[in-house]
């Protein structure tokens, strides 16, 4: 007896575990709606794609906003924002003052890349951008070479100016644009 009573128990578990993942237990029959044969591929990231059916009078949810990785120069512009303010020194690449160069290097430090000490060896790092084309993050070199700065988007530069003057935002149109790179 000792045998079959948990052969019992054993299909009869299965069974329980069998109605209550489908949803519902009844007197007998288990009764699940027909799906239609709409189906809306959904793609998991390192996972797959599968297809989900689609259940009318069911809201549908949308599939998630692909994800789209931050270039150098936007980690480097969202970097450089943190230190609005900071001192200028002359020489200096950071954590607490900067000079122009210095600040640049310092923003594309914390993005992962290494640059150059000095604006003239920024302005010809990475690719040469048109000033049509320029995005947040670009390095924007002026002055002849002499200055260089982070293009904030919206016309703007983030860079160390000068002396007595701290990190902060600038019209880029106030200077006269020597290069434009792109990491």
């Amino acid at each position: 007896m000792g045998k079959h009573s948990k052969q019992r128990e054993s299909r009869m578990r299965a069974t329980m575990r069998g109605a209550i993942i489908a949803g519902a237990v009844t007197a007998g029959t288990v009764a699940l709606p027909a799906a239609p044969a709409l189906a809306a591929p959904l793609e998991i990231p390192g996972v797959g794609i599968f297809d989900v059916p689609e259940i009318p009078g069911i809201p549908q949810i949308a599939p998630p906003a692909p994800i789209v990785a931050q270039s150098a120069g936007e980690r480097a512009l969202d970097a450089a924002r943190t230190k609005v303010g900071a001192s200028y020194a002359y020489g200096s690449s950071g954590p607490n003052a900067f000079d122009c160069s210095g600040f640049v290097q310092w923003a594309y430090r914390q993005a992962g890349t290494s640059l150059p000490r000095t604006s003239f060896e920024q302005a010809n790092v990475g690719a040469p951008i048109a000033f049509g084309d320029l995005r947040p993050g670009d390095i924007v070199v002026t002055n002849g070479g002499g200055h260089a700065g982070v293009y904030a988007g919206g016309g703007q530069i983030l860079h160390a100016s000068t002396y007595g003057v701290p990190v902060g935002y600038a019209p880029l149109s106030q200077y006269s644009v020597y290069s434009i790179r792109r990491i």
